[in-house]
């Protein structure tokens, strides 16, 4: 479940004034809500924007094995749910909100409007995380729900018995492979070069199971179909060879866009939209600080995430002792 921060939501009309906080956190993913369980553990009060869909990246996995503290894996939604619940339990406010824009104040707070509310803190953790990357081919958006999906944990159960292709080669196209080889007849997983990055043990796991077979330095040009898929296009990137595939599902995997293009001109990011932060967690602004997969492109984990809220809240504690 990620987070979509779409420009042109307008708030809803509301005559209650903003609610004032010391420390508001945007996102309700493994970041924002480590960083809500150190805020409120220093009695903060911190109030925690988490979006229409609760979880972030991590509530979509079925089955999370590199996460300490459970040898034998642990279901994705079960441990987002449990980070909830622990910073409840110390006093955090969770408010499913979606933030639409950020704003300075002359005096140095916060001003963060959002699709239900305003709100003003005097520090503020941006957790909002990553959204999926989409293929931006032909019948890809005409047939997303109708045989293109974007998570296989979601929508595995309507594959049963049917003939899919996973497009990626990274962990999650094989995490996500293997899982919806538990309903499919067959899945192809699909890959524009011909070696894969995800891990060693997801790559002999996936090589290993009787479902699963591989097409490389292949991409999809297009998704057929009205009602629903039927086939893909696709085209060999060595060879210039092009095919047609029948097929009932396309679910894809080939990355990520960080939730951040609310905050351009506010604070500064890369290229790809990802937020600059230093050792602390600190951000362009002074009392604006950043975790998880917005500010992380390179290790994109729950446990780095975890650590990186961590690390923003106890920083933003230490800001506001100052201020």
């Amino acid at each position: 479940m990620s987070f979509s921060f779409d420009s042109q939501l307008t708030p809803k009309n509301t005559d209650s004034e903003p609610i004032e906080t010391n420390i508001i956190i945007l996102g309700g993913g493994p970041a924002g809500y480590t960083a809500a369980i150190y805020a409120a553990r220093a009695e903060l009060a911190p109030v925690v924007l988490s979006g229409p869909s609760d979880g972030g990246q991590a509530a979509l996995t079925d089955k999370i094995e590199n996460y300490p503290g459970f040898p034998e894996g642990v279901n994705g939604y079960e441990l987002v749910a449990n980070f909830r619940q622990q910073a409840e339990q110390f006093g955090a406010q969770i408010n499913g909100d979606m933030a639409l824009s950020v704003a300075v104040l002359p005096d140095g707070r916060f001003h963060v409007k959002g699709y239900s509310g305003e709100y003003i803190a005097k520090a503020l953790i941006i957790a909002t995380g990553a959204t999926h990357k989409l293929l931006d081919v032909p019948g890809e958006k005409e047939l997303t729900g109708r045989g293109v999906s974007y998570c296989g944990t979601c929508d595995g159960w309507f594959f049963k018995n049917k003939d899919i292709v996973v497009v990626g080669g990274g962990d999650s196209a094989l995490e996500e492979g293997l899982f919806l080889t538990r309903f499919a007849r067959s899945v192809n997983i699909i890959h524009r070069r011909d070696t894969l990055r995800a891990s060693r043990i997801l790559q002999k796991r996936a090589f290993e199971n009787e479902k699963i077979r591989f097409t490389w330095n292949t991409v999809v040009t297009e998704i057929v179909g009205d009602e629903k898929v039927t086939a893909i296009k696709t085209k060999n990137l060595l060879t210039g060879e092009k095919g047609e595939l029948p097929i009932d599902g396309v679910f894809i995997f080939i990355g990520h866009t960080p939730n951040t293009q609310f905050l351009k001109g506010i604070v500064e990011m890369d290229e790809l939209g990802y937020l600059l932060v230093d050792r602390h967690m600190q951000t362009s602004v002074p009392g604006i600080f950043a975790a998880g997969e917005a500010a992380d492109p390179l290790y994109r984990q729950v446990i780095t995430s975890a650590g990186m809220g961590a690390a923003a809240a106890m920083q933003a504690v230490h800001y506001l002792s100052k201020e």
